[in-house]
């Protein structure tokens, strides 16, 4: 039998259907019923969507979802079941997700158990049978609400008290999330991209040394600047300019992380000023993206509903070229706000929003979107080797 959402009342007076184990309800008084899967229990969240097709292990191990409950759009999650390979954090930081149908046994060489089983053991509350179209239309016109997501197998559901952890959440705008998905101490990283019948390399010769900023960083990003090259360092959000610049990099990157840019910018900004003052080259992408325009001067603003999935098109200005890429943010860098020798370098092709930033004269840029393709084509790889180029004398290729 279907889940269907129904505002509240009619949810009151139905009662709970007798095959529902589970439960979504939003702010807005809206119940989805449907059967529940991986952990049990209850968790509030920003409910949101995300259009890929492929990666829901790598989406919901984003540390950029803390805080959030994901509506897969894609109907079949978790039929190639889930692995320890495709992981892009040890701790997922998302609340839950939402699926339309009913997670099915794995059929894919490389599952080494169920995803559902997987969602139990990391404490991830799961959905099925919702309507999720129907859902997505609500996020896509409302708004992304707050939202409870309830798995309770043995009990029956207290939509009340749903209800009101929903309304009593204060949402995604004004928090800094950063500091919980972060390290909490400086290590080195040398593993390099995965192969088949290899796994993940290892960077023995690198050229360059890289310190990265951890706001939630995903770990593709750091095999990507091992992959092109680069040993790396892996600090903490709350690093200052000396922290970084002790370390005498090459290059200093700013990682994708959750939450308001704005909130995290109150420590990270002026970490990010120090380093363009010494002149070292910067590269950010997502909310390392928005703290740097933060710190030139720009502002940034919460999205209506946001941009997560792995085929939006984003055009470089620079060359003409249209990029596929991967995407999770529901903040943006407001274009009318940046500074002269600010320019936009990148930019969106669903809704003309900035996507990618350059200086004058600097070697600094910026992209919104995740280049390291997990999940997502691999269409942006050349960022990190245009972020290499710029660590080699005089801007030029080897």
């Amino acid at each position: 039998m279907p889940a269907d959402a129904t505002d509240l009342p009619s949810a009151k007076s139905l009662g709970q259907p007798r095959w529902a184990t589970a439960a979504l309800v939003l702010a807005d008084g809206s119940v989805f019923w449907g059967r529940g899967a991986g952990a049990t229990g209850q968790a509030v969240g920003e409910v949101c969507f995300n259009t890929s097709i492929t990666g829901y292990q790598e989406i919901l191990t984003d540390p950029s979802y803390a805080g959030q409950i994901i509506t897969f759009t894609f109907p079949h999650i978790g039929n190639v079941g889930a692995n320890a390979e495709d992981v892009e954090t040890i701790t997922p930081a998302a609340r839950g997700c939402v699926l339309r149908a009913d997670i099915t046994q794995p059929s894919n060489w490389r599952s080494l158990r169920p995803l559902s089983d997987w969602l139990a053991a990391m404490d991830l509350i799961a959905i099925t049978g919702v309507d999720t179209r129907r859902l997505t239309r609500r996020i896509r016109d409302g708004g992304a609400p707050n939202g409870v997501v309830v798995h309770s197998p043995g009990a029956p559901i207290d939509i009340d008290a749903a209800l009101r952890a929903a309304t009593a959440w204060p949402g995604l705008e004004g928090m800094d999330l950063a500091r919980g998905v972060s390290c909490m101490q400086s290590y080195a990283w040398d593993a390099t991209r995965w192969t088949l019948g290899a796994g993940y390399g290892r960077q023995d010769n690198p050229r360059f040394h890289v310190v990265a900023v951890d706001f939630g960083a995903k770990q593709n990003i750091l095999r990507c600047l091992a992959d092109a090259g680069c040993r790396v360092t892996v600090l903490p959000a709350t690093a200052t300019a000396v922290d970084v610049l002790r370390h005498r990099p090459d290059g200093v990157f700013l990682s994708n992380g959750p939450g308001d840019p704005a909130a995290t910018g109150a420590y990270a900004v002026p970490m990010i000023s120090g380093v363009l003052d010494a002149g070292t080259p910067l590269f950010g992408i997502c909310l390392g993206h928005q703290m740097l325009a933060l710190a030139l001067g720009a502002r940034t603003e919460k999205m209506h509903h946001g941009h997560r999935g792995a085929n939006h098109p984003v055009q470089d200005l620079a060359t003409g070229k249209v990029e596929i890429t991967s995407q999770n943010h529901g903040f943006l860098v407001v274009e009318d706000s940046l500074p002269s020798g600010v320019r936009v370098s990148h930019r969106s092709l669903f809704d003309g929003s900035v996507e990618g930033l350059a200086v004058d004269g600097k070697p600094v840029f910026s992209v919104q979107y995740h280049p390291e393709a997990s999940p997502g084509p691999q269409d942006s790889h050349y960022l990190f080797h245009r972020f290499v180029d710029m660590m080699t004398p005089d801007g030029k290729k080897d």
